[in-house]
């Protein structure tokens, strides 16, 4: 007579119920979390050990030794694989943290021509003076277990991240000040006043835009066979140009002059533009970084001459040109109008710079600040 079957009693909560059913459907999970997931969840659906083998292509003492696991350590703690004795660890913890020690320093700091650490040549420097520093346990260690170590205490001395030091002591009173100006604009576009005496510029330089031009003819893209534009991989320079822009953030309308420099005098050029642009008694004032030519000797003589109050500058502090709103202008226009350009010489790229600014002219946008603008300001 055969025996009666005997049923494990498996409690599977509505929480573990919903990670079993993402473990099951997963991709990237290892495989043995995978398969202990859908035999939980094959085990709960039809209770039978030689059911849910035979479905899954495995042997019914598989499906109960999962069973017993979930049963003894609970269901989410017997998808992993228990403890194993394994070897006992030759590297120390003090071996560990002098070889992440030497990571954390420059290369060209212990003599070698390498700015940074690879991690062959970390694992042969930790090789050659592993003894010498009372760590023998590192004499014969490759590159694969540096890696490991260097991953578990999270350090990657090959790689730069870069970061952006603060250099102005009065960052936080200029970030204020331009902020202040943003606030202007907003209660003056808030007004019912339809003029006025004043105009708001947000003004920057992009210089170095390149004139490159092809050696050969692009090719256009073809259906089923060339998706996309084909071009060939020689080109030819002619040159730079740099643009010189304001936006009015009231009006949205952009001004602007393509040079090909950004002295003093392109930039008092540039003021003499929209000093013919607004009336007279309009006093402009403009939001611009600290760029030489902004201070220069040349640029405060030609403002002396100027009337009272006719310009003002709010200058943004040091490494916070992107507190400047005419930094997204040029932002769009280096992902859209710039991107892939090709010309046959700089007048067709100046030509070029222009025809888009005047398509903005034709819709202007205004833009607008608002990140931490009633924090930064109150």
């Amino acid at each position: 007579m055969a025996a009666a079957r005997r049923v494990v009693e498996l409690s599977i909560g509505a929480d573990d119920l919903a990670v079993l059913e993402t473990l099951a459907r997963s991709r990237t999970e290892p495989a043995s979390r995978v398969e202990r997931a859908r035999i939980l969840l094959a085990y709960r659906a039809e209770p039978s050990s030689t059911a849910v083998g035979k479905r899954m292509g495995i042997t019914h003492h598989t499906v109960r030794r999962c069973l017993r696991r979930a049963q003894r350590l609970g269901v989410i703690a017997a998808l992993d694989d228990s403890p194993r004795p394994g070897k006992a660890p030759q590297i120390t913890d003090e071996a560990k943290a002098w070889m992440v020690s030497l990571a954390c320093q420059k290369a060209k700091a212990l003599g070698y021509p390498h700015e940074l650490w690879t991690t062959r040549l970390l694992a042969r420097h930790v090789r050659e003076h592993a003894v010498g520093a009372g760590h023998a346990c590192l004499q014969s260690i490759v590159q694969g277990t540096v890696c490991k170590i260097l991953a578990r205490h999270d350090v990657k001395p090959h790689k730069v991240r870069y970061y952006l030091e603060r250099r102005d002591e009065a960052f936080e009173m200029k970030m204020a000040d331009v902020l202040c100006v943003y606030r202007e604009v907003a209660v003056l576009r808030a007004s019912d006043a339809a003029e006025t005496d004043v105009a708001i510029i947000s003004y920057d330089e992009k210089p170095g835009i390149q004139a490159i031009g092809n050696t050969a003819p692009d090719l256009p893209p073809r259906p089923h066979s060339h998706p996309s534009f084909a071009r060939d991989h020689e080109y030819q320079r002619h040159g730079t140009l740099s643009l010189l822009a304001g936006i009015d953030l009231l009006t949205g309308r952009v001004y602007a002059c393509v040079e090909d420099r950004h002295r003093s005098r392109e930039f008092i050029s540039f003021l003499k533009r929209l000093d013919a642009a607004y009336p007279m008694d309009t006093a402009i004032k403009l939001i611009l970084d600290n760029h030489s030519a902004h201070v220069s000797k040349e640029t405060k003589a030609w403002l002396a001459t100027q009337p009272e109050g006719r310009f003002s500058f709010v200058f943004t502090p040091k490494h916070g040109s992107w507190l400047n709103l005419i930094e997204g202008l040029f932002s769009k226009m280096a992902r859209s109008m710039l991107r892939h350009i090709r010309v046959a010489s700089k007048s067709e790229l100046k030509a070029r710079i222009f025809a888009y600014l005047d398509d903005i002219n034709r819709d202007p946008v205004i833009h607008t600040w608002t990140y931490k603008l009633a924090e930064r300001t109150s």
